[in-house]
């Protein structure tokens, strides 16, 4: 299920355990572009998975809607706005668990970035048309991280250095990096790690609901979204998210980016964790919640663990 399709406890609870299956321990499930309606009610969904304590949802992602017209991909172009107080009291609610905005910063000025920051919000870039300087000047208002690098951000040019730039060129930044071979390059996949190093990529799906099911089409706003083997895409051809799981980047990374088993892994598992500030996830270790992941020598995810229960 699509979460803005049916933004309900029900459907996170279905999210939940189609990512489980493909070794995602725990997620922030991402509500995309939409109408301050549906957000309050993904909003209320939240809230009560975290009030029931419900394994593997740690809070929340709100891709949008304060993003770029130019570079918006599938976003709805009538649900892209400027940021309000409504929006802005909606992130900062304390019963959300861990929250992340991925937002565009030649949209939202700096002294917002920092007030979301301060906030304990994990401020993201991404959807975005922004300048070298925008971007920097953005990081330097306290964004931590990226959305899905090199895709619907403003690209590395000789004399531009662009969000790319920005994103590569910065040591304390953490990036989501789509290993689908659609939506990124291998080489640039290879490049992203050797510049940022494993401790600051993150391996992500970008995934939608087609995940875990047999599921060809898919309806969001109008637009259906259609399954090519791994590839989703809507007329025309533009990529609309993936058909990505977890145990797929891992494996893809490991056997075509040429990156070590303990490299991937990180990227998978204590890279997000310490992105997201979580001092109990990310490693099998005393103290730590006993989440973990079985795998083949294929890398396929044979069982997976949540709080020590399979």
């Amino acid at each position: 299920m699509l979460f803005n399709n049916q933004p309900t406890v029900s459907t996170l609870q279905i999210m939940s355990k189609a990512h489980q299956r493909f070794g995602t321990t725990a997620m922030l499930p991402t509500l995309i572009t939409d109408d301050f309606s549906t957000m309050t009610l993904a909003a209320e969904a939240i809230q009560q998975a975290m009030a029931m304590k419900m394994p593997s949802i740690l809070g929340v992602h709100f891709e949008g809607p304060h993003l770029s017209q130019p570079k918006r991909g599938i976003h709805p172009q009538q649900h892209v706005r400027p940021i309000s107080d409504k929006e802005l009291a909606l992130f900062t609610r304390q019963d959300l668990g861990v929250v992340c905005v991925t937002l565009a910063p030649e949209n939202v000025p700096c002294d917002i970035i920092r007030d979301l920051v301060s906030a304990n919000i994990k401020v993201c870039l991404g959807h975005s048309n922004a300048t070298f300087e925008q971007t920097m000047a953005a990081i330097e208002a306290g964004a931590q991280g990226f959305t899905h690098l090199f895709n619907a951000m403003s690209p590395l040019h000789s004399r531009a250095a662009g969000m790319v730039g920005a994103a590569l060129l910065n040591d304390s930044t953490y990036c989501g990096l789509i290993v689908d071979h659609e939506h990124v390059d291998v080489a640039s996949c290879q490049l992203a790690i050797k510049c940022k190093s494993p401790s600051k990529i993150m391996l992500v799906t970008d995934a939608m609901s087609h995940v875990g099911s047999e599921q060809i089409d898919l309806n969001f706003s109008g637009m259906n979204i259609t399954r090519d083997g791994n590839k989703l895409t809507i007329a025309g051809g533009r990529l609309a998210g993936s058909a990505l799981d977890m145990a797929t980047a891992v494996s893809n990374s490991i056997q075509n980016l040429r990156c070590s088993p303990e490299q991937t892994l990180g990227m998978a598992s204590s890279t997000p964790a310490s992105f997201l500030d979580l001092q109990h996830k990310g490693y099998l270790d005393k103290g730590y919640d006993a989440d973990w992941v079985v795998l083949n020598e294929h890398f396929k995810v044979t069982d997976t663990f949540v709080g020590g229960k399979k």
